[in-house]
């Protein structure tokens, strides 16, 4: 079953431009002294922050504008008259259910009620665990989340993972410090607690206080964030890939029910499955059959319950929701328009099916062409690169072009499209559709598992604003909407273009020859193909980027600095992926491709790091700085540029960068990677 709509794209021939904005620059500022905010400085006058965001930048910009189009395919769904059982009678249903305030503030606590008087009445370890799969088989995840993948040394298969999840806060480091503001982040993390709880009536049918519970669940995700590994290690392939037996990880992680949770879940056949957080497990097995717990994990699943429906409830838990994880960790002053929400709701139940509407009407064909054609030239120019890599020997760079070769690329849309046919939307509740396509979405995660690999699929969809590597299938997918500006300009010179979307192209590329992915092989299993000289010399020169954004400071309140092993393979990528499409560049210039004069007083070279710099524009609140440092695998925009460019030689050359200026770095601190 389909959607389609006429393309409305008429193709024009124009006058390619620069592609800079002179508007996005200040001038005022020396590039040598902070390329950032002269390549960026008009952006952010010109963009500042509303109260609705804790960072606006050039990414979410393109996310809101592809948000306002889903909005009009929505729209044009809910107005006219849809074959029930459709794809638009489902996408209009769930958008006219989640709009409809009224309805939803009536409801209150009711959508949850059954799930909390299942829980409240629990009362042995046993029905701990069968409470704990049927959570777990409608979407909601105490504990960890299980999820299917390939399997990382025969990756044309695809497994059963677990992995570790279940801690309200999001990050293990908010429960265990208080160097900084995690005391205050855990205060209003018990407030919101109480305030769920009692807007849920949790209180009353437990006949605990709010505070009480809110203690509780407290005291239990503490104890599971010390035994979760951090950011850093959950980054280590090797140490996250734990195949086992079902026998086997009852001997080594005890106290998990792992037949019936497998069979309740759907796979009832399976024998074996990754364990990512062997100790983490270990500890929740101990939880689960603690007599002294029961009462505790009872507080506790109530409480993933009321927290992972509360964006789908009444004003009241949408607002106490907000107080903790919008304001207090994010630093956002008011919530998103509700139309916002709800369009993110349906976008995620069917990405696919609107993504059909999105390419037909918003992706012009030549902009998939395009992009094609620069993939190619930016995978010559990484032979060129691994082919003049000094620190690599012969062996391990013929390996690495066997690898770089066997890419696959996906661009715009995939082939074939999902099957929504068999998900259920009706208008009993907004919750009750999301828990209908959680049920929905875990049967095909579930029918995927033990088969082969469907390497046709795609991991993101068509209309996300975004890119991935994927190293168990070797794969690099563009979705169309990031082949937009400030990406992708159809209009203008390939240098511009080069700057931004070339960039993210090598970026991608990259990653498949990160500290992470260089340990993936070309048919995408985890496979030491490196020699051993080579592999010292890799990590030497990784270092170079590790120390250095150590020393890069982020904020001053708390005194707080970029982590540069937490966000190395994204740096490394950042970097790669400058070198590789400027190389790229200097190609097409050899071939006459690219205009090589001046346009609006900027070289190719100087447009090239324009663009890149101008991908990156963004204004950020400091909480949200906080937050990202904390978590986020990616450095902060503004560091992707100035921190990011004193490595690259074709940057300090094309702006004349001096020795003495806040942007040059001696060509032997210079990291050597791709």
């Amino acid at each position: 079953m389909s959607l389609t709509m006429l393309a409305t794209a008429c193709n024009k021939k124009t006058e390619l431009t620069s592609g800079v904005s002179l508007d996005n620059l200040d001038t005022t500022v020396s590039p040598a002294e902070d390329f950032y905010h002269y390549a960026c400085g008009g952006w952010l006058k010109n963009h500042p922050l509303d109260a609705e965001h804790s960072r606006y930048g050039a990414f979410d910009v393109l996310a809101e504008t592809n948000q306002e189009q889903l909005r009009t395919l929505i729209d044009s769904l809910t107005s006219n008259a849809n074959e029930p059982g459709s794809y638009g009678d489902k996408i209009a249903t769930l958008y006219k259910v989640g709009m409809d305030t009224a309805t939803i503030e009536k409801q209150g606590a009711e959508p949850i009620m059954p799930y909390l008087n299942e829980i409240v009445a629990l009362k042995t370890a046993d029905d701990l665990q069968a409470e704990m799969r049927r959570l777990h088989g409608i979407g909601i995840n105490p504990f960890f989340a299980l999820f299917n993948e390939a399997d990382a040394q025969d990756a044309d298969q695809c497994i059963a993972w677990l992995y570790q999840t279940g801690i309200g806060m999001g990050e293990r480091d908010y429960y265990l410090k208080n160097d900084g503001r995690e005391p205050a982040l855990r205060q209003k993390y018990i407030e919101m607690m109480e305030a769920q709880f009692a807007n849920a009536g949790y209180d009353k049918l437990s006949g605990r206080t709010s505070a009480q519970l809110a203690r509780m669940v407290m005291d239990l995700e503490t104890r599971l964030a010390r035994a979760q590994y951090d950011n850093e290690t959950n980054r280590d392939p090797f140490k996250t890939y734990n195949k086992m037996t079902l026998d086997e990880a009852s001997t080594r992680t005890p106290g998990v029910d792992y037949r019936n949770y497998f069979s309740q879940i759907g796979l009832p056949q399976l024998t074996s499955f990754n364990m990512c957080q062997p100790e983490y497990i270990q500890e929740v097995g101990k939880v689960l059959n603690e007599a002294k717990s029961i009462e505790a994990v009872k507080a506790y699943y109530a409480w993933t319950v009321i927290r992972s429906a509360a964006a789908y409830l009444s004003s009241d838990f949408v607002n106490a929701n907000f107080a903790y994880y919008g304001k207090a960790v994010s630093g956002a002053e008011q919530l998103r328009p509700r139309w916002k929400r709800v369009t993110s709701t349906v976008d995620g139940v069917m990405g696919e099916a609107l993504g059909e509407l999105y390419v037909a009407r918003f992706f012009p064909p030549e902009a998939k062409s395009r992009m094609v054609e620069m993939v190619n030239n930016l995978k010559e120019a990484f032979k060129d690169r691994i082919n003049n890599a000094d620190w690599m020997s012969d062996v391990t760079k013929q390996r690495a072009l066997e690898k770089l070769a066997t890419i696959t690329v996906k661009v715009g849309y995939p082939d074939k499209w999902r099957d929504y046919s068999g998900l259920e939307i009706k208008e009993d509740s907004y919750f009750a559709n999301v828990v209908r396509s959680n049920e929905f979405d875990i049967a095909y995660m579930v029918s995927k598992i033990d088969k082969p690999v469907d390497k046709e699929e795609w991991g993101m969809t068509p209309q996300t604003v975004n890119a991935y590597y994927n190293p168990t299938t070797n794969e690099i997918c563009f979705p169309a909407g990031i082949l937009q500006k400030p990406f992708f300009d159809m209009n203008a010179d390939d240098a511009f273009n080069y700057g931004a979307i070339g960039v993210v192209i090598g970026h991608e590329m990259t990653h498949g020859f990160d500290d992470q992915g260089r340990h993936y092989d070309k048919d995408g299993n985890l496979n030491d193909w490196w020699e051993a000289e080579d592999t010292v010399n890799f990590k030497n020169n990784a270092q170079v980027l590790v120390d250095w954004f150590n020393k890069v400071k982020v904020s001053d309140n708390p005194e707080t600095y970029a982590n540069g092993t937490l966000t190395l393979g994204e740096n490394i990528a950042d970097n790669g992926g400058l070198h590789i499409s400027y190389q790229a560049l200097q190609n097409a210039l050899a071939k006459k491709q690219v205009n090589s004069k001046e346009m609006d007083g900027f070289t190719p070279a100087q447009r090239f790091f324009l663009a890149y710099a101008g991908v990156w524009a963004s204004n950020i609140r400091e909480e949200m700085k906080l937050a990202l440092t904390a978590a986020d695998v990616h450095s902060l925009a503004e560091n992707r540029v100035n921190a990011t460019l004193p490595h690259v030689t074709e940057f300090i050359d094309a702006w004349g960068i001096k020795e003495g200026d806040k942007m040059y770095l001696a060509p032997d601190q210079r990291a050597r990677l791709w």
